[in-house]
């Protein structure tokens, strides 16, 4: 009977998940999760046995209603910090019940669950720690930057090794309690130390990958106090966690391990970028140029034009891809364009690009932020990230008109090429080792 109950709880909780592929589901699929998990509670506590169920009943209300209170207040640009905040509390839990177990039945417990109760409270710790950080930077209570303190790997190295020292002695030590609560701190800073340099667009991975580990720990408590329902529901999080990380990274064209160990904004970071994209542009076939309004501020649109036509001597195929929000007014960019001489079949407008840049070798982003963020969802963008290889020459990588910071600048297929446009368009050209006297007569 236990068996056929917990069966029935694992088959809603699946099913509300399975509803949180679309909008409309969502909905259902929350009350339905939500639902589960009551249920679970009241089930475990009543085949367990509940000393005291009136200060039970009283916890659970008093944590219902905080929580409702935080989901009635949280506004919608605050959702991401709630949510890394809400991974922390689980992770806290995964803590709590772990090291319960773990300081008052050591004796009782087998091998497999004292280790699986470690691994629980070393993982529920890291997660809570980390999901404080990124909480606060999401919430803008800290920068968001990422932050590197010297020797950063050996710091994060010599934390676990030390959290491994304590593991082994809590087996033997006369003290189970001290060797936990020594875990847990080492944990939580190592958890701390992990986040603190992961920043900017790289955000939303590390709330995926927090996501999944609160489930992992989740799981292993699971196994330390042999409760099925806690060990599927936490390899069911773990598991949907590591599948958004996987889509996640994959959206910004970024590793986890770039993302996790010091992967650089460009992943073309040479001593000499603009070499880089020279043998990028001598390699494409196909090059779409993306102009903003950084490009009329910094009047390089004669020096973009002039270098399309060096590309197309070259044969290559050069086309520029025009949003209608590009620049101040409508045909902003057309009119520039124009005035430096490229012709109107040269233009791609929103749709027609999008449908190219799958194919493109090569995009060249020139002033132009907004309109190539994967991130600002609000528009239609164009898609650049698209593209084999990307090229921004911007001024700077502060966020543009809307606010919202640029995935893009840290996909490992784009290179940043920073400061005046012009100067950096004509630096390009010249990398590209045209004769005078060709540049002459592109003019």
């Amino acid at each position: 009977m236990e068996l056929a109950a917990d069966l029935a709880l694992i088959a809603l909780i699946v099913v509300g998940i399975s509803r949180f592929r679309t909008p409309g589901g969502a909905s259902f699929g929350n009350h339905a999760a939500a639902l589960a998990i009551v249920v679970a509670g009241a089930h475990a506590a009543a085949r367990a046995g509940v000393a005291d169920p009136g200060a039970v009943t009283v916890a659970v209300l008093a944590g219902a209603l905080a929580g409702v209170a935080v989901a009635y207040r949280a506004r919608t640009t605050s959702l991401p910090a709630v949510i890394a905040l809400q991974h922390g509390i689980g992770g806290l839990a995964a803590v709590l019940v772990s090291a319960l177990e773990l300081a008052h039945g050591r004796a009782e417990l087998e091998l497999a669950a004292k280790l699986s109760g470690l691994f629980g409270l070393v993982l529920g710790a890291t997660t809570f720690s980390a999901s404080l950080v990124a909480a606060a930077k999401l919430g803008n209570l800290i920068r968001r930057e990422p932050t590197v303190v010297p020797h950063h790997d050996l710091h994060l190295f010599a934390l676990g090794l030390l959290i491994g020292v304590f593991a082994v002695q809590y087996g033997v030590a006369d003290n189970p309690g001290a060797h936990v609560v020594a875990i847990v701190v080492g944990a939580m800073v190592l958890g701390a130390l992990f986040a603190v340099r992961v920043g900017g667009p790289d955000l939303p991975v590390l709330v995926s990958v927090l996501n999944a580990a609160a489930g992992l720990a989740a799981a292993f408590c699971g196994v330390a106090i042999a409760n099925r329902l806690l060990v599927v529901a936490g390899a069911i999080v773990a598991a949907s966690g590591s599948i958004l990380t996987v889509v996640t990274c994959r959206a910004l064209h970024r590793s986890l391990p770039n993302v996790f160990f010091g992967g650089a904004a460009t992943s073309r970071a040479d001593a000499d970028p603009l070499a880089a994209v020279a043998e990028l542009a001598r390699a494409a076939h196909k090059v779409i140029v993306v102009p903003g309004y950084g490009m009329a501020r910094a009047r390089a649109h004669v020096e973009v034009a002039r270098l399309a036509r060096l590309l197309e001597a070259m044969g290559k195929d050069v086309r520029f891809a025009l949003h209608p929000l590009a620049g101040r007014m409508p045909d902003h960019m057309n009119l520039l364009l124009a005035e430096a001489g490229v012709a109107d079949e040269e233009l791609l407008e929103l749709e027609d690009a999008n449908c190219e840049l799958p194919a493109t070798d090569l995009v060249l982003v020139v002033g132009a932020n907004d309109v190539v963020n994967p991130a600002a969802l609000d528009v239609p963008v164009l898609h650049a990230f698209e593209a084999r290889a990307v090229v921004v020459c911007n001024l700077d990588e502060r966020p543009g008109h809307a606010g919202v910071a640029n995935p893009l600048y840290r996909a490992e297929h784009t290179t940043l090429l920073l400061g005046d446009a012009a100067a950096t368009v004509q630096a390009l050209c010249e990398r590209l080792e045209v004769p005078a006297r060709d540049l002459g007569s592109l003019r």
